[in-house]
């Protein structure tokens, strides 16, 4: 949205501290749903630090390689972008009033769905590098930053990258071809009127 002049960029970081901190609640909520759980397979025992629950932050699958994952994710953030794009653009039909938090929702579903097997979908970094730093404080240690040969930084950089992409696409090969507003006739004839009444009087 800054890229693209929707969003003014002194907001930015207002919104980065509300979605981090909105996400480091629901890993809180999370842990809290499934404590009994984690601590049944051993997920909370000092024995335990090698492993990470996958629940929390997003974890890569044994198939996934470091370029793929980069790819994965930003394929999945430029399709999430590029369709709250569509979705809140006025000049496209877009969802109906009011329905538009539920099209996101249903997207997210959809991107989850269809590309979740490689890691998870993380497609936000505030999703999955909030609930790493909750796991590290939560008895995991920073070994959450070494699992996966380092994978913490995909979930960030791959999803920034791929929102300026879905948004520049949209951009170019959407905005920029909206119809200008034509004014009716009608218009012209309201001016048409003034401009009589003015001169007669």
């Amino acid at each position: 949205m800054v890229v693209l002049g929707k969003l003014p960029i002194r907001k930015f970081p207002l919104y980065v501290t509300a979605q981090f901190l909105g996400a480091f609640a629901g890993a809180c909520a999370v842990f809290g749903l499934y404590y009994g759980a984690l601590w049944i397979t051993g997920g909370c025992s000092s024995s335990r630090r090698k492993h990470t629950p996958t629940s929390l932050p997003a974890y890569p699958a044994k198939h996934l390689s470091v370029l793929n994952g980069f790819v994965d994710q930003v394929i999945g953030a430029a399709a999430l972008i590029l369709c709250i794009l569509a979705i809140t653009d006025k000049k496209n039909t877009g969802a109906p009033k009011g329905m538009e938090p539920l099209a996101v929702g249903l997207t997210i579903l959809a991107i989850g769905v269809s590309m979740g097997l490689n890691c998870g979908y993380p497609i936000n970094p505030a999703r999955d590098l909030a609930p790493r730093l909750f796991t590290a404080m939560a008895g995991w240690g920073f070994e959450v930053f070494s699992a996966g040969n380092c994978w913490f930084w995909i979930p960030v950089a791959g999803p920034l990258v791929g929102g300026v992409v879905g948004a520049t696409i949209y951009f170019l090969l959407i905005e920029l071809h909206h119809p200008e507003p034509q004014r009716h006739a009608q218009d012209d004839n309201n001016v048409k009127e003034k401009y009589e009444i003015v001169t007669m009087s």
